[in-house]
């Protein structure tokens, strides 16, 4: 199967991951190692812009990137609040809600599309990944307990607000379904 662009920027934050995770787990002690770790995260969230606007605009959307995109930034954002859980700088119900959150919009684009309709990424989605982004990138460069606070805050109601937006929005899904 040949890739296109999108895909290969897909694929490339997939393997990014691993690096990330690599980058964490050094001693963050230092400057140097906290820059290391945030580079590796904010290259692979750029690729998520990125690859979105590629396939958009040069009509390269395909059913590999639509299953892989998602996934990907799944990956890569569990898998840096793991590492914060682990480090203590972000409460475990925090990632658990972020979870649960991804799993209900999930299941909610499941039920839909078995009534013959696709729920396209609504902008506080968009939003909410944009944040958390950005949150976790200000978290891996200064490890300050207030800052912390202040990202993973952002981070739970950003995901919130957009559950919940997705949710009321698409309510007669369920009628349909029941």
């Amino acid at each position: 199967m040949k890739l296109n662009l999108p895909n290969r920027l897909t694929l490339l934050r997939c393997l990014l991951v691993p690096v990330f995770l690599l980058a964490i787990t050094l001693p963050r002690d230092t400057a140097l190692a906290c820059l290391i770790s945030a580079a590796v995260f904010g290259a692979a969230s750029f690729t998520d812009m990125l690859d979105g606007k590629i396939a958009r605009r040069r009509g390269l959307i395909t059913d590999f990137g639509k299953f892989m995109d998602p996934l990907a930034d799944k990956l890569l954002v569990v898998s840096a609040m793991l590492m914060f859980v682990e480090q203590h700088q972000m409460p475990a119900w925090a990632l658990l809600l972020v979870v649960a959150r991804e799993f209900a919009v999930t299941g909610l684009r499941l039920i839909a599309v078995d009534n013959g309709r696709v729920i396209a990424a609504a902008w506080s989605g968009k939003i909410k990944t944009a944040s958390t982004m950005v949150a976790i990138c200000l978290m891996l460069l200064w490890n300050i307990a207030w800052l912390n606070t202040v990202c993973w805050v952002v981070i739970v109601v950003t995901t919130v607000y957009s559950g919940v937006e997705y949710f009321v929005k698409n309510r007669d899904v369920f009628r349909k379904a029941a």
